[in-house]
């Protein structure tokens, strides 16, 4: 018998009780060999000693203190790391932490369309997003996400959203049709879908930089985020880079877009980020977004 709302509530998992490395072992004593580090989550190993020592210090120390009213120097040393590796071009940008993906991606939705109201374009609520992404379980970022099954049962609650087509070569790459052909063809169906909703009514454009959980692990098509960053730029959208799953060191520089050339206005991390040692996410917003919230209303 179990209290717990399993993800599968028919038959109750395995009680993991310790980790070890690359192993998580049961209460039996089997050792599972966590080859996926869980979903992407414990990059650093279970029970790495280094890290169970800092967090006995810092809860030693100080385990909590509200927002509202105090900030912290482990909150503002790891903001500044990410700020400073962030792609080339995000300057003086500011991090936002959540404890989710999913909740991260609700936030950046939010900041986008806070940015247009703080600059006067109330008209850009709007959203396109990619088919067959994963973006999260929450409301918004289940509306964002492209797995159509996961959707179904929550419909009526979800926000509209613009689509367009994955990036996805296996599938939809024509015949003779090169790799940075592929690319250009399908990062130009953003313009034709801004161009149906208005590019006036549209705050932003939504990708994994990788495809993660619904697509499988899919890179970018060569050139494809460079046209993506050129059609949000000219027509004043925001590219919002999901990197929950895909960041954090795992295409082997700490932001997956870094890799493209290109500079997304947000990014969600996740995942990585706390290595599954503490339930932490964050939103980067670029110099530019944080200016105009400070020039408002200074409120987030």
């Amino acid at each position: 018998m179990t209290a717990v709302i399993h993800r599968n509530m028919i038959s109750t998992p395995p009680v993991a009780v310790r980790g070890e490395g690359v192993y998580l072992i049961d209460a039996a004593g089997k050792r599972y060999f966590d080859g996926s580090g869980g979903a992407a989550v414990s990059c650093l190993g279970h029970g790495h000693p280094r890290v169970v020592a800092a967090i006995r210090q810092q809860l030693g120390e100080l385990e909590y203190a509200h927002t509202s009213f105090f900030t912290n120097a482990p909150a503002e040393e790891l903001a500044q790391h990410l700020i400073d590796r962030a792609p080339p071009g995000f300057g003086k940008g500011r991090v936002l932490y959540l404890g989710s993906g999913s909740e991260a991606m609700e936030a950046a939705l939010k900041l986008a369309r806070q940015y247009f109201v703080e600059t006067g374009q109330d008209s850009r609520g709007q959203f396109i997003a990619r088919d067959m992404a994963y973006h999260g379980n929450t409301l918004a970022a289940l509306a964002v996400g492209g797995h159509a099954a996961r959707r179904a049962p929550y419909k009526p609650l979800l926000i509209d959203v613009g689509r367009v087509p994955a990036c996805y070569p296996y599938r939809m790459q024509d015949d003779g049709e090169d790799d940075a052909a592929f690319g250009l063809r399908t990062a130009d169906a953003l313009s034709g879908e801004v161009s149906r909703l208005g590019a006036e009514n549209v705050a932003g454009f939504i990708a994994e930089t990788v495809s993660g959980a619904t697509l499988g692990c899919v890179p970018p098509a060569p050139g494809y985020f460079k046209r993506i960053r050129e059609i949000c730029d000219d027509n004043g959208l925001l590219l919002i880079a999901d990197e929950v799953m895909c960041g954090m060191g795992r295409t082997g520089t700490l932001f997956a877009m870094e890799q493209e050339g290109v500079c997304p206005d947000l990014i969600t991390i996740a995942k990585g980020l706390g290595a599954g040692y503490q339930p932490i996410a964050a939103v980067l917003a670029r110099e530019h977004i944080v200016d105009a919230i400070v020039a408002g209303s200074g409120l987030l």
